[in-house]
C-alpha cells in the first residue's frame, strides 16, 4: 500500500455525497445542504465532519479498537506436544519410543466472559469519543463561522471610516496647502485616519489566520475562499428548558456517554482480575510409547497454586483504575453543570450589556450626523468632529463584539447540553 506523494486537500463543491443520517447533530440530518450557494453554520459543520482529517484519523482508531474486541473474543489454540527416541542404541526386540499429547488453557474460558465485555465496551467507549470528536469539530467551526462573519461586519464598517477619514484628510490637506486652513484642522483627521487603517490591518490578519483554520479544519486547499452567509440570528434563549436538558446531560453528551462505557469496561477487567487469582487450569491428553513396545494413554493437569503472587498487583491496579475512573466521570459531570450555570449568567450580563450599546450606538448615529452639519457650519472645529466619530466606531465595534462574544457561548452552550438549544422565540434560522 503505497504512501501518497500529493497533497490530499481539495475544492468543497463537488464530492459532497454521503448518507447525511451518519452525521452527529440532528439539525445536520434534515438540513438542506447546498454545497454551492453561500454557506450557512449548519453547512459549515456539515463539511467540517464529512472532510475533517483529524476526524478520519478517528475513525481509523475506531477501527482498531473494534479489531481488539474481535480479537479479545477469539478462543486461543489448543497446544500440540510431540516427543520421539532418537536413540540408536536400543536392545534386541526394543522399539523407538514416542508420545504425543494435546492440552487446552481452561482458565481462559473462566475469564473470557469479562475480557469480552471490557472489549466490547472499550468499542462502545471509542464510538462514542469519536461522536464526542465530531461534537468538538463541529463546536469548532460554527465559533469559526462565527469569527469571519463578524469580523466582516467591522471590515465593513472600519472601511467605511477609512473611507470617511481618508476623504477628509485629502480635502483638509489640500486646503491647508492652499492657505485656507491651519494645520491643526487637518491633524484630527489624519490621526483618525491612521487609527482606522491600523484597526483595519489588525482585523485582515486576524480574518487571515481564521480562513486557514477553517480550511484546515474542513481539509480544504489552503486558497480556498469559503463564501459564508452574512447574518447570524441571536433569538432569546430558554433557561428553564436549558436546564431542564442539562439534567439528562447524561444521557446525551457522548464524552460522558463514553466515559460511563470506560468505566464500565474497566469494572469487567477488574472482575477478569479477581477470577484470575485462583488456580490456573491447564487440561492434557496424552498417548505413548515406550522402548518395549507398550502404549500408554494418559492425563494431565496442570495447576498453578496460588500461594503467593495470587494476583494480588494486577486487582490492586485495576481496582485503582476503575477509582480514577469513576472520580473523572463525576468530575466531569460537575464541570458540565458549572459551565452551563456560567454560561447562562453571562449571557444575561452581555445581553443586557448589548442593550446598553444599542442605545449608545443610536444616539452616537444621530451625534455624529449633528456633528458633520455643526463642521459645515463651522460651529464645531475638526477635532470634536473625528471625536464623535471615533466614539461611534468604538460603540458599533463594541455592538459586533459582544453579539460575537453571545454566540461564541451559544456554541459552547449546545455543545454541554448535548443538543440544539430552546429558544423562546421562533428565529431559528442560521442560530449556533
Amino acid at each position: 500500500m503505497p504512501l501518497a506523494k500529493d497533497f490530499s486537500t481539495q475544492e468543497y463543491s463537488s464530492h459532497l455525497t454521503t448518507n447525511f443520517k451518519s452525521l452527529p447533530v440532528a439539525e445536520q440530518r434534515t438540513h438542506p445542504f447546498q454545497s454551492a450557494e453561500r454557506l450557512s453554520m449548519t453547512d459549515v459543520a456539515i463539511i467540517a465532519v464529512l472532510n475533517n482529517p483529524d476526524l478520519k484519523i478517528g475513525r481509523d482508531d475506531a477501527g482498531i479498537v473494534q479489531a481488539q474486541a474481535f480479537a479479545a473474543g477469539l478462543l486461543p489454540d489448543p497446544q500440540l506436544a510431540l516427543s520421539g527416541d532418537l536413540s540408536n542404541s536400543a536392545g534386541p526386540g526394543s522399539t523407538k519410543a514416542f508420545s504425543y499429547g494435546l492440552s487446552f488453557d481452561i482458565s481462559t474460558l473462566i475469564t473470557r466472559s469479562s475480557i469480552l465485555s471490557a472489549a466490547q465496551a472499550e468499542v462502545r467507549k471509542t464510538d462514542l469519543n469519536l461522536l464526542w470528536q465530531e461534537w468538538q469539530v463541529v463546536s469548532q467551526a460554527r465559533l469559526l463561522y462565527v469569527k469571519l462573519v463578524q469580523g466582516q461586519k467591522s471590515k465593513e464598517i472600519l472601511q467605511y471610516n477609512q473611507t470617511l477619514f481618508s476623504d477628509r484628510y485629502e480635502r483638509t490637506n489640500m486646503a491647508l496647502s492652499r492657505g485656507l486652513l491651519i494645520s491643526d484642522m487637518v491633524t484630527p483627521n489624519l490621526t483618525a485616519l491612521e487609527d482606522v487603517q491600523k484597526q483595519v490591518n489588525d482585523l485582515e490578519r486576524q480574518t487571515n489566520q481564521y480562513r486557514h483554520e477553517l480550511n484546515t479544519l474542513l481539509g480544504l486547499k489552503p486558497e480556498t475562499i469559503v463564501v459564508l452567509q452574512d447574518a447570524v440570528s441571536v433569538p432569546d434563549l430558554d433557561e428553564k428548558a436549558i436546564l431542564t436538558a442539562l439534567d439528562k446531560v447524561t444521557e446525551r453528551r457522548p464524552d460522558l456517554m463514553a466515559l460511563e462505557a470506560g468505566y464500565q469496561a474497566q469494572d469487567q477487567r477488574y472482575r477478569a482480575a479477581i477470577i484470575a487469582q485462583f488456580p490456573s487450569l491447564n487440561l492434557g491428553l496424552t498417548r505413548a510409547r515406550d522402548s518395549s513396545g507398550i502404549y500408554s494413554n494418559g492425563v494431565g493437569l496442570t495447576l498453578s497454586l496460588p500461594i503467593l503472587n495470587r494476583n494480588r498487583g494486577v486487582i490492586a491496579i485495576e481496582k485503582a483504575t476503575r477509582q480514577k475512573l469513576y472520580d473523572e466521570y463525576q468530575q466531569r459531570l460537575d464541570i458540565t453543570n458549572n459551565d452551563v450555570h456560567k454560561i447562562l449568567d453571562d449571557q444575561q450580563i452581555n445581553e443586557r450589556q448589548l442593550q446598553q450599546v444599542k442605545l449608545g450606538v443610536a444616539q452616537l448615529s444621530i451625534a455624529s450626523k449633528n456633528s458633520e452639519i455643526a463642521l459645515q457650519h463651522k460651529n464645531i472645529d475638526s477635532l470634536s468632529y473625528a471625536n464623535v466619530h471615533a466614539a461611534l466606531l468604538a460603540k458599533q465595534l463594541e455592538e459586533i463584539n459582544l453579539q460575537e462574544n453571545i454566540l461564541e457561548q451559544r456554541v459552547a452552550l449546545q455543545t454541554l447540553i448535548g443538543g440544539d438549544l430552546p429558544f423562546t422565540t421562533s428565529l431559528k434560522s442560521n442560530h449556533p
